[in-house]
């Protein structure tokens, strides 16, 4: 197809069904590239109008944080991305995000001991959580303690859960990974972490989400230093980095944010790495990505290649069975690149 990129090793290359037809195959073709669909792996649905999400080339998004029963209803919205969600916010009694005006108290169950942290853990998965998130935020006030926190990751994982933690304050990483954290829900930007650590996190597969852009929102600040020093240094070593904005934290566009997408690109992320980094694990089935327009060249800067996939817009397969099928010629701004 006209423009399309080389689709990097794990990232599966968009295969269009038989019953497209020729007509609508080749006006996709000229028209711009095809990819797979794109995933904003960090978002708080509750605090944004998610109606122009798929508009604006978002296909899928993980919902880090929220009143569980408001979530599920969002997920059941065919209108909007596909929703996996982790429900309320594990924490200390005290502890963040409890004294936060934006997170009422549904989005927030305390874990003052292991017996707790159980019971909390089964809470959100029978409220249908796909991972549960815990919040080690040191600067803000207490955190889980390291045996209550042994015992969120164990009985997640027991129930087939992977394990999100908001690490932030001196430590707070290493706390995380020595636990068996999954996934870090922001690039550690409070402390610049060691090599060793970072090969360490890289090796047992942490996932770092990305979130750069809340560091000034393009007015660039320290944590956004930081912040790019580690990504750097983590993908370098083989570290798995997806895109992840924290939408509904400060003036974040609703839709592909430009600027996150330059900032991994200043991280030293490639064209083929910012496509898995926005592709993630699990992309949706029956949707794709369609970025109007030609395609940048391989030689190009990063940046370049950021800005050319932030027009990206989301089509479901099922539309392009209909031969008057015309592929759209741009995409609706999510806000200032």
């Amino acid at each position: 197809m006209t423009g399309a990129l080389v689709v990097p090793p794990g990232v599966a290359p968009v295969v269009l069904p038989a019953g497209v037809p020729p007509e609508v195959r080749r006006r996709l073709g000229e028209s711009g590239t095809l990819l797979p669909p794109f995933t904003d792996t960090h978002v708080h649905l509750g605090l944004v109008d998610p109606a122009p999400l798929r508009a604006r080339g978002v296909a899928a998004v993980h919902d880090l944080g929220g009143t569980p029963a408001d979530v599920a209803a969002l997920a059941d919205d065919p209108a909007l991305p596909r929703v996996a969600y982790a429900g309320a916010f594990l924490t200390a009694p005290g502890g963040y995000p409890s004294d936060r005006p934006w997170a009422p108290a549904a989005w927030v169950e305390e874990v003052a001991d292991p017996t707790s942290a159980v019971a909390a853990v089964d809470r959100q998965v029978a409220a249908g959580a796909s991972f549960v998130k815990v919040a080690l935020h040191a600067d803000a006030g207490p955190t889980p303690d390291d045996a209550t926190l042994a015992a969120v990751v164990a009985r997640a994982h027991a129930r087939g859960r992977a394990v999100v933690a908001h690490a932030e304050g001196a430590g707070q990483g290493a706390r995380a990974v020595a636990a068996g954290v999954d996934r870090l829900a922001h690039a550690p930007f409070s402390e610049r972490l060691d090599d060793d650590l970072l090969v360490a996190m890289a090796a047992r597969g942490t996932t770092w989400l990305s979130t750069l852009d809340i560091h000034g929102w393009g007015d660039p600040t320290p944590e956004l230093e930081v912040a790019l020093d580690n990504v750097r240094r983590f993908a370098a070593a083989g570290g798995r980095v997806r895109y992840g904005t924290d939408l509904g934290n400060g003036p974040l566009p609703v839709g592909l944010n430009a600027r996150e997408l330059a900032a991994l690109a200043a991280a030293g992320l490639g064209r083929r790495s910012l496509l898995v980094a926005l592709v993630g694990d699990e992309p949706p089935a029956g949707l794709v990505s369609f970025v109007p327009g030609p395609a940048p060249a391989p030689a190009d800067p990063g940046a370049v290649h950021a800005a050319w996939l932030a027009r990206a817009t989301v089509l479901a397969v099922s539309d392009l069975s209909d031969p008057d099928f015309v592929p759209p010629t741009a995409t609706p701004s999510g806000g200032p690149a």
